[in-house]
């Protein structure tokens, strides 16, 4: 009987295609079509995760993990003519990935299931800005949206415009009186053209740009680029800086989580959870401003380190802070929890199975709910964390309810952090000067955003400039997944299941 030849890992592929040489911290190989193929075979069989797949005018490239490795790599496929073998026909996560690649380039992948444009809603003057611009793309209006069949179906339409201070994208559902049959979005509206702008840029421009990709994430997509930048020049961040930016982040979270745990519940109608966690919220951003001279922290992450030092004042100002959040959260803890009309309309609502949540990859409060175990700050870990203790809560029901418990829990863990990092941060510089390059350097880098993972790559040409930059927001493996978990639940329930994913429209849109 003859043995089983062993699956190539990662690794494997990798070293088998033509390495690129100095592309930091991790390999990347140009492979040919018959890998990139493995490569999606091996997505679609649950073995690998998809953490990112962007385009260049002509090639493409996907990041990978091996569930069975340390650590990623990239893997790049040349174009010729502008085609490759679609990876979205087999691994559905990849398709949005696909579509945004050939609205800015022109790459087509070929079998893939849907064609449609992404990005591009025929209002730019012209097609494919990032590769060989043509002719402009036909109007909004005249996207197809996918069809619903059965008896008494009608179509609700909502959005762009929205109430109230919003982000724009619009919402298709097809109901049965009042159950949702079908939801599909139709995104891209607030696309800044980030990947262009930063094209040239030098690199403390482009990290302003990358700082901007999503406002309410500023400090963690400046935390993936720095590093990035860091890993491809082998810059070396001063400790104190290190440990000031992992503050930055903690206390990002600690607002975002804040205020979306008051937004879930105002929208099952309990304002007064809204209220509370509103001025908790507002605390935080307040002592940042107090610690660090911005209320979202933003430009204070740059190339080689911090901006601001962190004064005994800002110091006393982030003390009192988790002293008031420590002393009066546990009270609005108990409030969610005994409220039986509030877990009447979140518990079983929005519920997303282990198995889709693993397929998309789904970070976050998002996958960490439906039983994806995964967390760059652990099984990734980058300084300091490596140095710092903290649990990574894990649910498996996959409900609002239980995005809403991850949330209250990283609360918890995050209040911890900064005590923690308070308690060991060192003395010293907190930057470095970056110096130019002569040559092209690659990197790449993960970071925890409260959202979920974050992913930063690109290339340093001659003189320092940014030649090509990819930002991948956590939103672009969660979207999908939103249009799955409303199928079968009530119209009214759609904005709770929507706020409790709370993807975020600028950074999937660039």
């Amino acid at each position: 009987m003859t043995k089983k030849k062993p699956i190539p890992a990662l690794k494997d592929v990798i070293l088998a295609g033509r390495r690129v040489e100095r592309h930091f911290p991790w390999m990347r190989a140009v492979v040919a079509p018959k890998m990139w193929n493995f490569a999606a075979e091996q997505l679609a069989a649950g073995r690998w995760s998809l953490l990112g797949l962007w385009g260049e005018p002509a090639s493409v490239h996907m990041a990978l993990l091996d569930k069975n490795a340390a650590e990623p790599g990239v893997i790049s496929l040349e174009c010729p003519g502008g085609r490759y073998p679609s990876v979205g026909q087999l691994h559905p996560p990849a398709m949005r990935l696909e579509r945004a690649a050939a609205d800015l380039f022109g790459l087509l992948p070929q079998g893939a299931p849907d064609s449609r444009l992404w990005l591009d809603h025929g209002q730019w003057g012209f097609s494919r800005p990032l590769g060989a611009p043509g002719p402009a793309a036909t109007a909004a209006s005249s996207y197809r949206f996918l069809p619903a069949e059965g008896e008494s179906l009608h179509e609700i339409r909502v959005g762009p415009v929205h109430a109230g201070i919003i982000e724009p994208g619009h919402f298709r559902f097809t109901a049965s009186g009042e159950t949702i049959v079908r939801l599909e979005e139709r995104l891209g509206y607030t696309h800044k053209g980030i990947e262009g702008l930063m094209a040239g840029s030098d690199i403390h421009r482009a990290a302003k740009l990358a700082g901007r990709t999503s406002g309410d994430s500023t400090v963690a997509y400046s935390f993936a680029f720095v590093r990035a930048v860091e890993a491809a020049l082998g810059v070396e961040v001063p400790p104190r800086a290190v440990w000031l930016r992992a503050l930055m982040a903690e206390l990002e979270r600690l607002a975002n989580h804040l205020g979306d745990i008051g937004a879930i519940c105002n929208d099952a109608a309990f304002s007064l959870m809204h209220a509370h966690c509103g001025v908790l919220r507002e605390r935080v951003l307040r002592a940042s401003d107090a610690a660090f001279g911005h209320r979202m922290m933003r430009d204070r992450v740059v190339p080689g380190g911090v901006a601001s030092y962190l004064s005994d004042g800002g110091t006393t100002a982030i003390r009192s802070l988790i002293a008031e959040i420590g002393r009066r959260f546990p009270a609005l803890v108990e409030l969610y929890d005994n409220t039986a009309s509030l877990q009447d309309r979140t518990v079983a609502t929005g519920r997303l199975n282990a198995e889709l949540a693993g397929q998309y990859g789904a970070g976050g409060y998002v996958g960490r709910a439906s039983g994806r175990d995964f967390d760059v700050r652990r099984d990734l870990a980058y300084p300091p964390y490596d140095e710092l203790a903290f649990d990574v809560p894990l649910l498996q029901e996959g409900d609002v309810n239980a995005r809403v418990w991850i949330r209250i829990h990283e609360v918890k863990q995050s209040l911890s952090l900064v005590e923690q990092i308070l308690r060991q941060l060192p003395s010293g510089p907190i930057r470095v000067d970056v110096a130019q390059t002569n040559g092209p350097h690659e990197g790449m880098a993960l970071v925890e955003g409260f959202r979920g993972d974050i992913l930063a790559w690109l290339r340093i040409g001659e003189g320092g400039t940014v030649e090509r930059c990819h930002l991948r927001d956590p939103s672009w493996f969660q979207w999908p997944l939103l249009e799955a978990v409303i199928e079968g639940n009530i119209v009214a329930d759609f904005p709770l299941c929507n706020k409790s994913f709370n993807c975020s429209y600028s950074g999937h849109d660039l």
